[in-house]
């Protein structure tokens, strides 16, 4: 990996084998795959895709449902292992890709933050440390010893946000989690996350507010259909990918701009 750089995503594809046509029913997919009538193609989530991030820069990535934003991040987080290319990472990674993700719903909120602290690699005594801060920014006081099974979606959705982010990440993944919660909630996440980028610290974000992007990140990539479609500024990536959901084709140099950026 060259000098500089925390990730570096190298030629990287990304597929997988799905059903022809949609079989409605589990059913009926049964039936049909022992009588051996399912007929399978290939979709290809990633195509080929690059992507070089530097110490201390704020990527954001953008694009429509399904372009393959959250494969990007599964790839860089060694969640999923790509078909074919390379992904090299430095320091610690920290993915936010589900909020809540490995939380027992029969265990309380307290039990459950020790137990998500130690799939994060941290001892039961730095989560003691750490206990009063995480329950704190959650604003759960009151709910910490109730079980999960008690607790709202958002309420999850806070108290994971809270474990994930009360560590220090040298990158830091974010696949839509900004938007959990009530709007004082969301503001808080905001500002944790530009408290990050004062600090130094890596992070890639996948979001759909194109304003949030702009605000918290220098630089963007737009990927469509699985492939690197530019990347550049962040307010001019953006702004591209904003003409082209309302119609407008964009002006081909700009284009062109983007994907120089990719090869460089």
């Amino acid at each position: 990996m060259k000098s500089g750089l925390v990730v570096d995503v190298r030629n990287v594809s990304v597929r997988y084998i799905i059903p022809h046509e949609r079989i409605p029913t589990l059913k009926e997919f049964a039936i049909k795959w022992l009588r051996g009538r399912v007929v399978w193609k290939q979709f290809e989530a990633l195509s080929n895709v690059s992507v070089a991030v530097r110490a201390g820069e704020a990527l954001g990535v953008i694009g429509r449902n399904g372009a393959g934003k959250t494969t990007l991040l599964k790839v860089i987080a060694r969640v999923l292992r790509p078909g074919v290319g390379t992904v090299s990472t430095a320091g610690r990674v920290v993915p936010l890709l589900e909020l809540g993700a490995g939380f027992d719903l029969e265990l309380s909120g307290r039990e459950n933050i020790f137990l998500n602290g130690a799939m994060l690699g941290h001892s039961r005594r730095y989560m003691a440390r750490r206990f009063d801060d995480i329950i704190g920014f959650a604003g759960l006081e009151e709910f910490i010893d109730a079980p999960l099974r008690t607790y709202s979606t958002g309420m999850i959705a806070r108290l994971g946000f809270s474990i994930a982010t009360d560590v220090e990440p040298d990158v830091l993944l974010v696949d839509e989690v900004l938007s959990v919660g009530d709007i004082e909630f969301q503001q808080k996440c905001v500002d944790r996350m530009n408290r990050f980028r004062e600090q130094g610290v890596t992070f890639v974000l996948v979001s759909h507010s194109l304003g949030t992007v702009t605000n918290l990140c220098e630089r963007a990539v737009w990927i469509d259909n699985g492939s690197v479609a530019m990347d550049g500024p962040a307010t001019e990536v953006v702004a591209a990918f904003t003409a082209r959901s309302a119609g407008v084709q964009p002006g081909a140099g700009e284009l062109e701009a983007g994907r120089s950026r990719i090869s460089a």
